[in-house]
Formats: C-alpha cells, sequence, structure tokens
C-alpha cells in the first residue's frame, strides 16, 4: 500500500516504521519545521532545553522492546528513578534532548516537514486523497492521523467519516511554558527535576542537572490550571508573570535570556479506551488513545499500524 501518515510525532513515526518494514511505501507529513510533536527540544545559545515532553517510562513489554533497542542504539538514558523519592521505575530521556529520539526514528522513512495537511478526500483512483494547504494533493491507499482529535475532526469534514461522538468531544489540556538560561546553576535539587512543586508548576527541569545542556538552563512548565487561567493573555503579561513565579527555583541565578512556549492540545484531558479507531482504510491514533504520554502514544502508533495490514 501507499499510506501517508499526518503527524511526525512518536505515534506518526511508530507507525511509519512498522509499516515500512512490512514492505509498504510509507510518506509522513507534517506542519512543523522538524519531526518530533511534543518531543521538542531547544537549543538557545549554548544552552539545550526539554520543553515537551521532559521524560519517560516503561510499562509495557511491547514498549520495552524498542526501547531496549534505542539504549543499545544510544539514542536514550536513564535518567533517574524518580524525582522527590524513587519508586523503582527508570525515567529515560534522549541523548542530546528528547527530540532525538524522533529524529532516530525519521532516519529511515520520507518524512516532509513545513508540509500542513488541509483536507481529506475520497479518491478516484485510490482511497484517499490529501489535500496540502498549497493547494496540491497526495494519493494514498490508506491514512493514518495522528494529530489531535480537534485537528483530526477539521481535516476529515470532506471525507464523509464520522467518528464517535464520545471521540469528538475529546478535550486537551494546554501547557503554558518558560524556557530561560542563566548565569548559574536553578535551585533544582538532584537529579535536576521537580514535578508539581508548587501551585504554579506541574515540571521543573535543570536541564544541565540533567545531562542535557553544556550551561545551565531551565525549563518550568506550568499546570493546567495556570494555563487555562491565563492563556488568553498578552504575550509579554504572560511571559512577566512566569518569570515572577520562577524566582524561587532561580536561587541566585539570573536569567540571560528567556522565552515562553505554548502548547495548545499537551495533553488529552479524557482517553479513547483503544489504542486507534479504525474505519475502512484510515485510523486515527495518538496519545489520546489507549494511555496517554509517550508510551501510550508510542502504543497505538503500532497499533495503528496493526490495523491497516490485518
Amino acid at each position: 500500500m501507499n499510506v501517508v501518515v499526518i503527524g511526525a510525532g512518536l505515534s506518526g513515526l511508530m507507525a511509519a516504521q512498522s509499516l515500512q518494514a512490512q514492505g509498504h511505501n510509507v510518506l509522513v507529513v507534517d506542519k512543523g519545521r522538524s519531526p518530533g510533536g511534543r518531543l521538542a527540544t531547544r537549543r538557545i545559545g549554548t544552552a539545550t532545553l526539554d520543553h515537551g515532553a521532559q521524560f519517560f517510562t516503561v510499562r509495557s513489554e511491547e514498549f520495552a522492546k524498542h526501547v531496549d533497542a534505542w539504549l543499545q542504539q544510544g539514542v536514550v538514558r536513564e535518567w533517574c528513578k524518580g524525582f522527590a523519592t524513587a519508586d523503582g521505575h527508570s525515567r529515560f530521556v534522549g541523548v542530546g534532548g528528547m527530540n532525538a529520539i524522533a529524529k532516530h526514528l525519521a532516519t529511515s522513512l520520507e518524512v516532509r516537514c513545513n508540509t500542513l495537511a488541509f483536507a481529506i478526500e475520497r479518491g478516484a483512483t485510490t482511497a484517499w486523497r490529501l489535500k496540502i494547504d498549497d493547494g496540491s494533493f497526495i494519493d494514498a491507499d490508506a491514512l493514518i492521523v495522528t494529530c489531535p482529535i480537534p485537528q483530526a475532526y477539521a481535516l476529515l469534514v470532506t471525507a464523509n467519516v464520522q467518528p464517535p461522538d464520545e471521540l469528538l468531544a475529546t478535550e486537551y489540556h494546554r501547557t503554558l511554558g518558560l524556557l530561560a538560561t542563566l548565569d548559574a546553576p536553578p535551585n533544582v535539587g538532584s537529579p535536576g527535576g521537580m514535578q508539581d512543586p508548587d501551585d504554579t508548576f506541574s515540571f521543573v527541569a535543570d536541564n544541565q542537572a540533567k545531562g542535557l545542556s553544556i550551561s545551565p538552563a531551565i525549563t518550568l512548565n506550568a499546570n493546567n490550571a495556570f494555563s487555562l487561567q491565563y492563556w488568553d493573555y498578552p504575550p509579554d503579561e504572560i511571559h512577566a508573570m512566569l518569570i515572577e513565579r520562577a524566582k524561587p527555583w532561580l536561587g541566585t541565578a539570573n536569567i540571560v535570556e528567556s522565552q515562553v512556549k505554548r502548547w495548545r492540545f499537551a495533553t488529552p484531558a479524557t482517553i479513547w479506551p483503544d489504542r486507534c479507531w479504525h474505519n475502512e482504510q484510515l485510523v486515527l491514533a495518538g496519545d489520546a488513545f489507549g494511555g496517554p504520554k509517550v508510551e501510550g502514544a508510542a502504543l497505538s502508533g503500532l497499533t495503528a499500524a496493526k490495523a491497516l495490514s490485518e
């Protein structure tokens, strides 16, 4: 089959790799400048900062097989076994940043970035036609759509495909984040990460202590409540508020450079019980299916590939 995967996040890349290994022709398209989605790493001067997913865990044998391979290939490494207290579960990170995982997966795939999927239509000679924002079309025997459900639904309006109303009602939490380079290490204890340290932030990461950045840099991701409350505020006000609330975690360090990051569809608020939704030769997948976070996204992509192959 000629398969088009919409979205070059972890779910889409895992699906694409699986299908390509089975002999299918696979094309991945993504509106971003590089693959990764929420596996996002940013460089500011000499600093390197993860600003989407900060780490991942492994709870299933299926995902463990892939992670073991990544460990052997030097793509990921263990960061720690917990933050405030060790709980025995390894927290893994990408070597050089979480985006390294996506780059590794994309190496053997045809991935077109800066390519915005505009609409899905029924094809005349193939099952589907994907319209791109430049007006061109890509023909496909099958499609896997891994973008957030609201974006997926917008693509399906012209396809005469109607997913369940309960699935279309999936809501997503938003995240406002602050990335900052510093002139000294921040006030973040070992191992360099804190979950829910106060009533503003859901995660604070010392990227240097994490083993990612060669110079001091901190990532502060605001929690759901803060992000929702202030989402529509002017950007400069959000920036100022985040800097003010970050002060306890800066310690004696001063900010050299900082910027705000916004994730409109950061995490699904509800999870569809199955790992994907399948209709004819079209599959919806992603971290809203079957289990959230990095592992959930990976397993959803693999399940989507199986659904097309069966």
